[in-house]
């Protein structure tokens, strides 16, 4: 799965502001039919955005059972190109405001 994947053909829900926000694609074209995956980011004050996190309907209704690691993998590999896709949307290409997509990693999930 080392391919780029198009995220606008498979996007189902996209709300992005300065404030985070979030966006949901459809994991069908990859395998898993009727599931799906999220990318979504919180605000943590002062104009910082904080860490992006990923989750999937395959994993989260499962607890992780009946999973193979080969799906395990693929769904990793598609949520880290979802993470990086979210931050190219949210991150201002900015010589003040940018960040880099490791260095908004290492920030907090939330603010509370």
């Amino acid at each position: 799965m080392k391919k780029k994947i198009n995220f606008e053909d498979i996007t189902l829900r996209k709300q992005i502001s300065s404030r985070g926000g979030g966006i949901e694609i459809a994991l069908d074209s990859f395998g898993f039919f009727n599931e799906k995956m999220a990318a979504y980011q919180n605000y943590l004050g002062g104009g910082i955005l904080g860490r992006i996190c990923v989750n999937d309907t395959v994993r989260a209704y499962n607890d992780g059972e009946d999973i193979s690691d080969h799906d395990n993998q693929a769904l990793d590999q598609i949520g880290e190109q979802l993470m990086r896709y979210f931050h190219e949307l949210t991150n201002p290409d900015s010589e003040w405001e940018g960040m880099t997509f490791d260095e908004n990693q290492n920030l907090p999930i939330s603010g509370f």
